[in-house]
């Protein structure tokens, strides 16, 4: 039983969303439009994906790159900026969540090592909005962005023309916050231990999974079928990588179901379909904004998608709704675990940077998008 809370506890959103679909279940009968809930092309690219960057982290491929980058840094202000990029354009490629857990560790050792911990705080919630923001511009940078990218009509390019003014704005905004770090000019001294060589074992996984990681961008860009994806990378790490395949989220899948199933079943039931899609239609980025506060901005997606077809705005609404509250990006939950666990001592400091940060990007990317939409 107490396994079954501490799973509850530690699966919050999973469990909410679980329950509600069991709950819709009784207002409409389980049938064979059930089946035509579930997106499995969504599930299977974003499948792939974890598991590929999971074998990517476990051959050490990011950690070296970071630390050929910061061999440059010789001030304060060039060793955040290289740690807080790096999620920002890595998260692009390899999701919000990988980025997050690849980078904070290695900088919260940096910054040690450096002799730097008082500017802890500020870099690793800066890295987080990096991360959560970076990881917009792309459809496989996010969950939500890889579903949303699903139900519209258009190709990458235009996808990622929606939300290129926003980055850009995010990324100045990131370059001015470091003007805002005490001592920002002060030399530092950080050797890092040299890189041991990359073994061939190794070198021949990140070829191999690179090569995966290939295939799913031509998933993603509707040029392969799906199956192809999840064929070659279950092959693939079932018989030579299995820790690789047993690290993929598998929660968050179970969550997309529960969702799709949810979403499905109010559907059908008019009076709330009716009721759901006057609060949300012309309102899309607010609404999405407002529901990423309370329950995160990939259940958001999913369930407020049900009840629009301007997945445009949605598309911004939800992203940008990462920002705010501690669980409106689960990536978000992440950090702020990294960083406890080391300094518990600070969570309320850091609770505090995080949301002022947090409530200051927010606004300013919402009246950006004011301006843009008027």
């Amino acid at each position: 039983m107490k396994k079954i809370i501490s799973f509850m506890k530690k699966e919050t959103v999973l469990t909410i969303a679980t329950l509600l679909a069991v709950v819709s279940v009784f207002f409409i009968k389980p049938d064979r439009q059930y089946i035509g809930y579930i997106d499995f092309k969504t599930l299977g690219i974003l499948f792939g994906l974890m598991v590929i960057m999971q074998g990517f982290q476990r051959t050490g491929l990011f950690d070296q790159i970071g630390k050929s980058l910061l061999q440059k840094t010789g001030k304060l202000w060039q060793l955040i900026l290289v740690l807080v990029m790096l999620c920002f354009f890595f998260s692009m490629l390899i999701t919000n969540d990988v980025s997050l857990l690849t980078f904070v560790p290695f900088s919260i050792l940096v910054l040690k090592k450096c002799g730097q911990e008082q500017a802890m705080i500020p870099t690793v919630v800066l890295q987080t909005v990096a991360a959560n923001l970076g990881s917009m511009l792309t459809p496989i940078g996010n969950p939500q962005n890889l579903y949303l990218y699903g139900l519209m009509d258009c190709s990458i390019l235009e996808f990622m023309g929606i939300l290129l003014p926003y980055t850009v704005i995010t990324f100045v905004l990131l370059l001015l916050s470091l003007l805002c770090i005490r001592g920002k000019e002060q030399e530092i001294s950080c050797r890092m231990e040299e890189g041991t060589e990359i073994k061939q074992s190794r070198k021949c996984r990140n070829l191999i999974y690179g090569l995966l990681f290939l295939i799913a961008l031509l998933v993603v860009a509707r040029i392969l079928p799906y199956g192809v994806l999840v064929t070659a990378v279950f092959l693939y790490t079932v018989i030579f990588d299995r820790e690789a395949l047993k690290g993929a989220d598998y929660a968050l899948l179970v969550t997309f179901v529960s969702f799709f199933i949810l979403i499905g079943n109010l559907g059908r039931i008019s009076l709330i379909r009716e009721a759901l899609e006057y609060f949300v239609s012309g309102r899309e980025i607010l609404t999405g904004v407002l529901a990423s506060q309370v329950i995160s901005n990939v259940p958001a997606a999913v369930l407020l998608s049900g009840f629009t077809e301007n997945y445009r705005d949605l598309l911004v609404g939800v992203n940008l709704g990462g920002l705010g509250t501690l669980i409106a990006s689960m990536a978000s939950l992440i950090s702020f675990k990294l960083y406890t666990g080391c300094y518990k001592e600070n969570r309320g400091r850091y609770l505090g940077w995080f949301t002022l940060v947090n409530i200051i990007y927010l606004f300013l990317l919402l009246m950006a998008a004011l301006y843009l939409y008027r």
